[in-house]
């Protein structure tokens, strides 16, 4: 079953420069897609139009169901119900603990408290940071922080979970152990993950579909693939 498509997608932004040219591609609920790709080949602009950051100029970008393209700024939050996003730089609220950071995702949409601790326990215990569910973000190894991160994103029980370069912060030992929290998910909760990364050995050692992007356009789709070395 098709989660997302794209369909024939350009974006050029205000200063003339385009960054994805006639782009289509499909991805499957239940996948684990890896985008890679030089500075400049399109990837970022490709993962922010997924949680409408940016939208196309042309072109379709279905997402659950929802034309991104034609959603209205009013109307984002639908789409964001839908997913959730990991980032670089944690954004953990620092004056919130470990509970807090993670329950905040469901506050904000009225959940009782009683669906937000069992969430939250869930969740916390999928990602292995159980013990430290008091602990405040500067108590924290980066490491960790990437996982309450993970945890707050899937609480909601999202479809589609897209990391912009998780492991960007982390050195190789604990970035691939925020791949098995990942690769856990994807296995045990049927999530879909997109995930942008320039991590070589990441790509290699995880052996999912690979995205190639190269100045605007799709170049290489693998499979089973490992990090393209003569373009990126």
């Amino acid at each position: 079953m098709e989660l997302i498509r794209v369909i024939n997608v350009e974006k050029q932004y205000k200063n003339g420069v385009t960054a994805l040219y006639n782009l289509n591609l499909s991805i499957k609920k239940g996948e684990f897609v890896f985008v890679i790709g030089a500075s400049g080949s399109g990837k970022s602009t490709l993962i922010k139009m997924m949680y409408r950051e940016e939208k196309p100029t042309k072109g379709q970008m279905i997402i659950g169901g929802i034309d991104v393209a034609r959603l209205r700024n009013g109307k984002v939050y639908k789409l964001r119900r839908k997913l959730g996003v990991v980032f670089q730089d944690y954004k953990l609220l620092p004056k919130l603990n470990v509970y807090e950071n993670v329950a905040f995702a469901l506050e904000v949409i009225g959940m009782s408290k009683d669906e937000i601790r069992k969430r939250v326990v869930k969740v916390l215990k999928l990602v292995g940071l159980k013990e430290k569910i008091k602990s405040y973000p500067d108590q924290l190894s980066g490491g960790e922080q990437q996982r309450v991160a993970i945890a707050r994103a899937i609480v909601n029980d999202p479809k589609l979970l897209i990391c912009d370069e998780p492991t960007g912060n982390l050195d190789p030992v604990t970035s691939l152990e925020i791949m098995s929290v990942l690769d856990n998910i994807n296995r045990k909760l049927g999530t879909t993950i997109v995930m942008a990364t320039h991590d070589r050995d990441i790509v290699n050692k995880m052996k999912k579909r690979v995205l190639l992007l190269d100045s605007g356009q799709l170049v290489k789709d693998y499979m089973e693939g490992t990090y393209s070395y003569e373009i990126a």
